[in-house]
């Protein structure tokens, strides 16, 4: 019988934050960002994915991570509790995106931030460095993460997210339901903890599905990012993930210089929940390697 995906330092409802912010993003769009832990401490900003929300780092942002960094969350346009225009074009532009995580950087004054960009994170980092460059930056980790998508072949995307996207982005309130909770339930490669699987289809139920499609809707390509990056990269990957598969991060150790490969066996596509110990141990050691 499979395991629950359990987590013994926090519960899948987050704790308050020591501090909210309103960011003012790309194009004027309202922000919602957080932090919690040490603020004396090296910052680390997380990303968060398709559909998804600041909440999903719940575990980290108030883990054993909050004793020695200052830890910094953000919800993406369209996510969460930040704004949500439902024009597609405020989610096609990736200069909209780059200004976004910028903006966070800058009006929460991070200094050279530990970047973790879980999923559709990567497409932001990526985003951001090609219009912003990397100096403001001090480590990289990529975390499942994708770095392409060229419709209509989609390499490097997995089955599970391509057969359950488009009807999580059709209007229809039972479709869009159904095709989100069958998406959960193939994210990790053992269920996760009920607490943490009704959070998330929380956090992902309060992202339109206008907006679910928009964001699937870009053609990316990011090969001329990785190719000229000198930060270390820390490319986190399970080998069970059929959401974003391991081979997109295979392309990224090939294209980039400075990555170094960190695999999971028996894990999919959240190594943050389902080995949280091991995670946080090496985001710790990549952030303390920061100058």
């Amino acid at each position: 019988m499979s395991q629950m995906v359990t987590n013994d330092t926090a519960s899948a409802v987050l704790a308050e934050p020591t501090q909210t912010y309103d960011v003012v993003g790309g194009g004027g769009v309202r922000l919602h960002a957080a932090e919690w832990g040490n603020r004396r401490g090296r910052p680390i900003l997380f990303l968060h994915g398709w559909s998804a929300s600041h909440v999903c780092w719940a575990h980290q942002l108030e883990g054993p991570l909050a004793e020695d960094f200052r830890l910094v969350a953000f919800d993406n346009r369209g996510h969460g509790m930040s704004e949500k225009p439902l024009d597609p074009d405020s989610y096609r532009d990736s200069q909209m995106w780059a200004d976004d995580l910028a903006a966070v950087i800058d009006q929460l004054g991070l200094d050279r931030p530990v970047l973790v960009a879980w999923s559709y994170g990567g497409f932001i980092v990526s985003d951001y460095i090609r219009a912003y460059g990397e100096d403001r930056v001090g480590a990289v980790n990529l975390v499942g993460a994708a770095v392409m998508m060229k419709p209509p072949t989609f390499d490097h995307i997995g089955p599970d997210f391509l057969a359950n996207a488009p009807e999580a982005s059709q209007p229809d309130l039972a479709t869009n339901i159904a095709a989100i909770r069958r998406f959960l339930d193939v994210c990790t490669a053992e269920p996760l903890s009920p607490d943490d699987w009704s959070a998330a289809l929380a956090w992902n139920m309060v992202v339109p599905p206008a907006v679910r499609g928009a964001l699937i809707s870009r053609e990316i390509d990011s090969d001329d990012v990785l190719a000229r990056m000198s930060l270390p990269v820390l490319v986190t990957h399970g080998r069970s993930d059929t959401i974003v598969l391991p081979s997109m991060s295979e392309h990224v150790l090939d294209v980039c210089r400075t990555a170094r490969p960190s695999w999971y066996d028996g894990v999919g596509h959240m190594p943050f929940s389902e080995d949280q110990a091991r995670f946080d141990r090496e985001l710790t050691d990549l952030a303390g390697a920061v100058s």
